[in-house]
């Protein structure tokens, strides 16, 4: 490659440049871009004519057409700059977001049992409200939840209750899940003829398991004598379908095995009162920022539309 003359060696441009630049694309003419920017048509023009210099390149034919059109180069370089133009204003509206205190971050941790289709709504509405905020998101199960929120992995947990207060943590109440038993069409409680109820105890339960200290121990809905115990939600899930014991899940979650019979609701007497209440937790050394609050509001009003 031929050596660039020092003279026609191209020189950075300025954001004000790329502006101009990429307005008299968008809007087909200097006097176009002039009354979108607020500015004279000289200074238009007298800014493209610097652009041109610095990048050692002719960006517009001006001669032979009555608007601009751009040359060969000015659609070269028509994707870059408007890749840095996005950039730059990205970096200057974060940094509005954090004179104002607007976190740069959120690192969010769900209890698998929140349902999927509530977080999403939730995330999608926190990106358009907060288009400058990174998310985090982690998915675990029970204590596991606020285990992340003490180490500081997450600043915000959406979690199942504790059974004591923790020192240094906030919690505040944001809905409830809703846990009902259900079996495969194959399953013994599906075609049994005796009490349901005490031949629920009697068959193996598939119990969710704990990860944590903070509430081992703790049962939700463990009815049966023999429990198998599972770490993962959708493993429960698949050996429920496979008519590998009995168990609780979100209704949420089941809500098309049901309608497709691929697994049968069980009458449980006294059933109906088994809910998972869900809590939003934090440090109290480290409060959520508004991203922080906003996103909790929100996941309590997706929770509360059921």
């Amino acid at each position: 490659m031929p050596k660039i003359p020092k003279t026609m060696e191209p020189k950075a441009p300025t954001f004000d440049q790329l502006q101009i630049f990429l307005a008299i694309v968008e809007t087909g003419s200097f006097a176009a871009a002039a009354r979108r920017l607020g500015r004279a048509t000289s200074v238009v023009s007298y800014a493209i004519a610097n652009l041109e210099a610095q990048l050692s390149l002719t960006l517009f034919e001006r001669t032979s057409t009555k608007k601009p059109q751009l040359t060969e180069a000015g659609r070269a370089v028509l994707a870059d700059a408007r890749t840095i133009s996005l950039g730059l204003g990205d970096m200057l509206a974060r940094a509005r977001g954090l004179i104002f205190g607007l976190e740069a971050e959120v690192t969010l941790v769900v209890d698998v049992m929140l349902p999927m289709a509530k977080l999403a709504q939730a995330l999608d509405a926190f990106q358009a409200a907060f288009p400058t905020v990174a998310l985090r998101l982690h998915v675990e199960a029970l204590g596991a939840v606020t285990q992340l929120v003490l180490n500081r992995t997450a600043s915000i947990g959406v979690g199942g209750p504790l059974l004591a207060n923790i020192d240094g943590l906030e919690k505040q109440q944001v809905g409830t899940v809703r846990l009902i038993p259900v079996a495969a069409p194959s399953h013994p409680l599906s075609q049994s003829h005796q009490t349901l109820a005490d031949a629920a105890r009697k068959n193996v339960q598939l119990v969710l398991t704990d990860r944590s200290e903070l509430t081992k121990g703790q049962e939700f809905g463990v009815v049966a004598v023999r429990t198998w115990r599972l770490a993962d939600l959708g493993a429960k899930h698949a050996l429920l379908l496979a008519g590998v014991g009995w168990g609780s899940m979100p209704e949420a979650m089941v809500r098309d095995d049901l309608a497709a019979g691929r697994l049968v609701r069980l009458d449980l007497d006294t059933w109906e009162s088994v809910a998972y209440p869900l809590q939003a937790v934090h440090r109290t050394d480290a409060p959520p920022g508004p991203a922080g609050r906003w996103l909790i509001s929100r996941l309590k009003e997706a929770l509360a539309a059921e």
